[in-house]
């Protein structure tokens, strides 16, 4: 007897176990419901796009570097090199908000090819390669015009000093410093992994029109630095520049300041800003396709 009432007290909380549980609550609590100016948070800026959409932007990113070689090998214009640096900025910047980034994406390549769990979209892969196959061929076509980075810099160069040539090629390492740092903090274990050029990006702030004040006031002290300083990020932080300028290396045309005759009045070292130019020859590697070139040469000025 005893052994049956103890088996008959389990029966309602079997029977309680067998009740279905329903939320009280199908969807979350709308702002017009909370009200009081409650509004809900953006938890992802920029917010996603479609997949199409997506393609089209990588198609736009490779016919952006083929206007980009055209005017500056082809036509030799400052002049529309420069209009292409502003519809860049425009659109790549922006507009889409710094998000078709081959700087970036470094780190998410690095991740694919080291942990089999992480995927990235065709269209990240695709960012990444296009500006280094370009670079294969015709050189940092991708640095001059298309990088919203790089453009926005470009437009502020005002009056640009010379760095000392022992102090420029220093400063140049600190980009292969910050690559390394950049790879290896992206491809700890996922806990702790970090995307450091994501977050220490100076100018998305700008292009997103929000960020951390710290940040806000980095990227405006590179552009301050930048009016006197040709580029002053491209050149000695850009992790992606150090990749571009070892493709470049192998590029069979890249800009010729005067194609059929050298001449010796140096006007076109003193028209780079970005001391890309060594006896009166660019050196492909640390030329950023800004064209000032052209219009400095008696014979190429277009």
């Amino acid at each position: 007897m005893p052994l049956l009432l103890l088996c008959l007290s389990f029966l309602p909380n079997l029977h309680a176990q067998a009740i279905p549980y329903s939320r009280p609550v199908e969807t979350a609590p709308q702002a017009e419901t909370i009200g009081g100016g409650y509004k809900t948070p953006v938890v992802q800026k920029p917010l996603p796009r479609d997949y199409w959409l997506q393609v089209m932007d990588v198609f736009l990113l490779a016919a952006a570097m083929g206007i980009s070689v055209w005017l500056v090998l082809k036509r030799r214009s400052r002049k529309w090199a420069v209009a292409l640096t502003i519809g860049s900025l425009a659109y790549f910047g922006f507009y889409r908000e710094g998000c078709i980034c081959p700087i970036g994406s470094i780190q998410n390549v690095a991740v694919a090819l080291t942990d089999r769990a992480y995927s990235i979209p065709m269209v990240v892969t695709a960012a990444f390669f296009l500006p280094l196959v370009v670079a294969l061929f015709y050189g940092r076509a991708f640095c001059g015009g298309v990088c919203a980075l790089g453009a926005i810099q470009e437009l502020v160069v005002l009056k640009p000093v010379r760095v000392p040539e022992r102090l420029d090629r220093a400063l140049g390492l600190l980009k292969y410093v910050y690559l390394g740092l950049a790879i290896l903090l992206a491809i700890k274990p996922a806990l702790g992994r970090d995307f450091l050029i994501c977050r220490f990006d100076p100018f998305v702030g700008f292009f997103r029109r929000t960020g951390a004040p710290h940040m806000l006031l980095l990227g405006g002290g590179f552009l301050v630095l930048g009016m006197f300083v040709g580029r002053p990020y491209c050149r000695y932080l850009c992790p992606y520049g150090g990749l571009l300028a070892w493709c470049t290396r192998l590029a069979r045309r890249g800009v010729t300041i005067t194609p059929d005759k050298e001449l010796d009045c140096g006007l076109c070292a003193e028209a780079c800003p970005y001391g890309a130019i060594d006896h009166l020859r660019a050196v492909r590697k640390d030329c950023l396709y800004c064209a000032r070139c052209y219009d400095s040469c008696p014979r190429g000025r277009s």
